[in-house]
């Protein structure tokens, strides 16, 4: 990813996905901001630039990385477009889905693309926006529950309110794309 891309991935961000109101979050706190990812990651440049993004943070894991993916909703889009920028450069990782429930029916799984990786298959979480780091953490375990090793967490937004030094004390290598600050200067 170029200077320049990252600088129009953030300027999307900016128009698109963040939004100065009162909100309740995942982790049920308040706040007076949000960041709505998934109208970046939804967004056709905001997709392509996104998989770049994340396809060169999931490299800093090592060559091994066999999967990416996380709880859906938010990390659907992410997994998908980093699936599709991985091919292109050749250097495919299969995306996978974790569902917030197990399928109602037919093979009532929690764990969607499960096929396109052995046991023990090294795999990185994403997500779209990290406050407290909570729901990365039931990604991470239900991966390691369906056999996945996971190397760590990548998000597209750290909110900066203690989803960096929750993963520091689980000992869960984090990575952020942008940080609260950096959007919001």
């Amino acid at each position: 990813m170029t200077e320049q891309e990252r600088s129009e991935l953030m300027q999307i961000i900016r128009e698109l996905s963040y939004e100065q109101r009162e909100v309740t979050l995942a982790s049920g706190r308040k706040s007076d901001f949000y960041f709505d990812g998934k109208q970046t990651t939804l967004h056709p440049r905001g997709a392509e630039l996104v998989g770049k993004a994340f396809f060169a943070a999931i490299a800093e894991f090592g060559d091994d990385v066999a999967g990416v993916g996380g709880l859906t909703m938010g990390a659907d889009p992410i997994a998908t477009a980093t699936a599709v920028i991985s091919a292109q450069a050749g250097k495919p990782i299969p995306a996978f889905i974790i569902r917030k429930e197990p399928k109602g029916h037919g093979t009532g799984q929690w764990l969607e693309g499960r096929k396109n990786f052995a046991p023990g298959a090294r795999v990185v979480i994403v997500e779209d926006v990290v406050t407290t780091g909570g729901s990365s953490m039931k990604a991470i375990e239900r991966a390691q529950s369906e056999g996945l090793e996971v190397l760590g967490v990548v998000t597209l937004v750290d909110r900066e309110e203690g989803g960096r030094e929750f993963f520091a004390q689980q000992n869960v290598p984090f990575r952020a794309i942008f940080t609260k600050s950096q959007i919001v200067s």
